[in-house]
C-alpha cells in the first residue's frame, strides 16, 4: 500500500513538473512572438547613423552610413568613408534577423540585467539540422518587447553578438544604437566577414586573425513605412 502510494506521489510530482515545464515553453514561445509582432510593424524603413569601427591593429576612421530594410529581410547598407567590418549584406545587424520566423524551440534560460535593465533570457534552439543558426540566446526586456542584447553562434559563421540601447523609436522596436561584436576562432576570420581597407598590407591583416571586433553604429533619424523601391538592394 506504501509503495502504491509511494507511486502515485512520484508520479504525480513528475507530471506536475512536466506539465509546468510546457508551460514555462508555451510563456517563452508568447513572449517571443510579441517581440516579433512588435517589429512586424515595420514593413521598410530608411536610417542615417555613424559607425565606428574597433578591430585589433586597426584604426578606423568614424563613416557615415545609410541603411535600408525592407520587409521580409533585405537589408543594405551603405557606407561613405572609413572600414566596414560586417558579415556580408550586413544580415547579422539587422534585428529583424534575430528572432528566427519557424522551426525553433524556445526555452527559459533565467534573467540578466543589461545596462540597468532586467531582461528575460530566452534560447531559441532550431528544430531542424540544416539551420545555419546553431543557438541564439535573447535578452529580452519583458515590459517594452525590447530587444536588449543577443548572442548568435553559426555553424560557418562563429559567434556574433548584438547589444542594443533604445531611444524614441522604441515603439518600433528599432534601436538608436548596436553595438555588434564577433570573435574569429581558431586565428581564422569566419567565412563572410568582409574587410573593406585596400591600402592595408597582409601583415596588419594577419594580425588581426583571432582578434575580438566591435562595429558601434548610431543612428541619428529613421524614415518608416515610406516605402523603398526593390531597386535599392541590387
Amino acid at each position: 500500500m506504501y509503495k502504491e502510494l509511494s507511486k502515485k506521489i512520484l508520479f504525480t510530482i513528475a507530471l506536475l513538473i512536466s506539465l509546468s515545464a510546457v508551460s514555462w515553453a508555451q510563456d517563452m514561445n508568447a513572449l517571443v512572438a510579441k517581440v516579433k509582432a512588435k517589429l512586424d510593424l515595420v514593413n521598410d524603413y530608411t536610417a542615417d547613423g555613424r559607425m565606428k569601427t574597433d578591430v585589433a591593429f586597426i584604426k578606423a576612421p568614424i563613416g557615415t552610413v545609410k541603411v535600408f530594410y525592407k520587409k521580409p529581410n533585405r537589408f543594405r547598407l551603405q557606407r561613405n568613408g572609413g572600414i566596414s567590418v560586417l558579415p556580408k549584406g550586413g544580415v547579422s545587424i539587422n534585428i529583424g534577423n534575430l528572432i528566427l520566423t519557424s522551426g525553433f524551440v524556445a526555452i527559459d534560460a533565467g534573467t540578466a540585467t543589461i545596462g540597468n535593465v532586467k531582461t528575460r533570457m530566452v534560447k531559441l534552439l532550431p528544430s531542424g539540422d540544416n539551420n545555419e543558426v546553431i543557438l541564439s540566446t535573447l535578452y529580452i526586456d519583458e515590459a517594452n518587447l525590447l530587444i536588449m542584447k543577443s548572442v548568435t553562434t553559426t555553424r560557418e559563421n562563429g559567434t556574433y553578438e548584438m547589444e542594443m540601447s533604445y531611444g524614441k523609436f522604441a515603439s518600433y522596436g528599432l534601436p538608436d544604437k548596436v553595438f555588434f561584436s564577433f570573435n574569429a576562432k581558431d586565428y581564422k576570420l569566419p567565412k563572410g566577414i568582409t574587410l573593406e581597407f585596400d591600402d592595408t598590407d597582409k601583415a596588419v591583416k594577419d594580425k588581426m586573425k583571432g582578434k575580438k571586433g566591435r562595429v558601434e553604429i548610431s543612428y541619428t533619424s529613421y524614415e518608416i513605412n515610406k516605402g523603398i523601391a526593390d531597386s535599392v538592394f541590387k
